[in-house]
């Protein structure tokens, strides 16, 4: 039996890398999905991946409160509630801190921070008791990476949110976790380095450190999110979840 059967579920930054790959595993194991992003084109991409009856677009930038707002009408328009949200969708670049712009650090939270607030404050109407929220935060928060430290930061917040949130949603059976990728090959990644070759040189040099020997896959951190949405992570609460290869665990 699918496991997620009659379920719905809201991926943000859903129309690539961890994001879409976890919408196809919850698709194909039964749910609904709502995924959303804010470049269309990718979105009506996706929507073909997940598939186009399993699956409901809705673009917009989620530190716009009024496109999140556009996000959970669609959903209560459904009339079928929300069971699994996954807080994925966010922003990160290198930026030393010599050179860090208020510009930077604004764009910066507004997304990974105050979106990923609002995406779950304005979800709690509609989830239902007993629900699984995914938030979706970044080896980086325990590291101390050159010229990362806004990412760094602000993913570090999304740990300590899932913390707050299990302690303040627990009268609702509500569970709140966190999932922990480190070097995961995604377009995302690839587009925090200011050119293809960079980018090049610094997967292959990272790829030699980890002890898994490679890069992660979107595939192997959507298994964990689906573990962490489904009933077999019941007793799973306030807990983040590596998916490093080994990076920050030897």
């Amino acid at each position: 039996m699918e496991q997620f059967a009659g379920k719905t579920a809201v991926i943000t930054g859903g129309s690539s890398g961890i994001g879409l790959a976890t919408a196809v595993r919850l698709a194909d194991e039964g749910a609904h999905v709502f995924i959303t992003g804010r470049r269309e084109a990718e979105l009506h991409a996706a929507v073909e991946i997940v598939g186009a009856d399993r699956s409901t677009a809705i673009a917009g930038d989620i530190s716009q409160l009024r496109d999140l707002d556009r996000l959970y009408d669609a959903v209560r328009a459904r009339g079928k509630g929300l069971d699994i949200l996954v807080a994925n969708a966010a922003v990160g670049s290198f930026v030393p801190l010599d050179q860090t712009t208020q510009e930077h650090i604004d764009q910066t939270f507004a997304v990974n921070v105050k979106g990923t607030l609002f995406t779950v404050q304005k979800a709690l109407p509609l989830i239902h008791d007993g629900g699984s929220i995914v938030l979706i935060g970044s080896t980086a928060a325990d590291r101390g990476m050159e010229a990362f430290g806004a990412y760094a930061a602000s993913k570090a917040a999304v740990r300590s949110f899932a913390r707050t949130w299990s302690t303040e949603l627990k009268g609702r059976g509500i569970r709140v976790n966190v999932v922990s990728p480190a070097w995961i090959e995604t377009p995302g990644g690839t587009a925090a380095f200011n050119d293809e070759e960079t980018a090049r040189a610094v997967k292959e040099t990272v790829a030699a450190t980890v002890p898994k020997g490679r890069m992660g896959r979107p595939e192997e951190a959507a298994a964990v999110v689906a573990f962490l949405a489904s009933e077999q992570s019941s007793y799973v609460v306030g807990s983040n979840i590596y998916v490093d290869g080994g990076t920050n665990q030897v």
